[in-house]
């Protein structure tokens, strides 16, 4: 079981350089685990490139289809008066923004703080030190 952070659910959505890597790390292990608005996220940034011609209509909904069947068997952290404490701290001592320390601190929640053996899955350089920081292992080990 590892948490997904929207840079690494995007590739499995729309085909892109990391799309081989997120799909592998996936294939060995299929549960994922998310913050509650990874999805909002999500479409924003399928709108996002639709807006900017990087995807067609069709790959606009292919990728949406593709979300769906995601989200539907993903499981979510779902936002607490503790999980906004937790973000303001990781932003006192992390530089992320917002978004980035509310994703940071739902994976916080889903281990309940024991980060050892822990995964988390992004291609944020940002997130993904913070994350090391915070003791988890970032995966894939070597993102571009």
């Amino acid at each position: 079981m590892k948490f997904w952070d929207t840079s690494a659910i995007i590739p499995l959505c729309v085909n892109e350089p990391h799309s081989p890597t997120v799909k592998t790390i996936l294939t060995k292990d299929p549960t994922v685990v998310v913050w509650w608005a990874t999805r909002i996220e999500c479409i924003s940034a399928l709108t996002r490139q639709g807006r900017e011609g990087t995807i067609g209509v069709t790959g606009a909904r292919h990728a949406r289809h593709a979300l769906e069947t995601l989200a539907k068997a993903w499981a979510e952290i779902l936002p607490s008066e503790t999980l906004r404490r937790t973000a303001e701290r990781v932003l006192a001592v992390h530089p992320l923004k917002a978004s980035d320390a509310l994703q940071l601190a739902a994976a916080l929640q889903w281990c309940q703080g024991q980060t050892a053996d822990m995964e988390l899955v992004s291609f944020d350089a940002r997130l993904r030190e913070a994350a090391y920081k915070e003791g988890f292992t970032a995966m894939p080990a070597k993102a571009q």
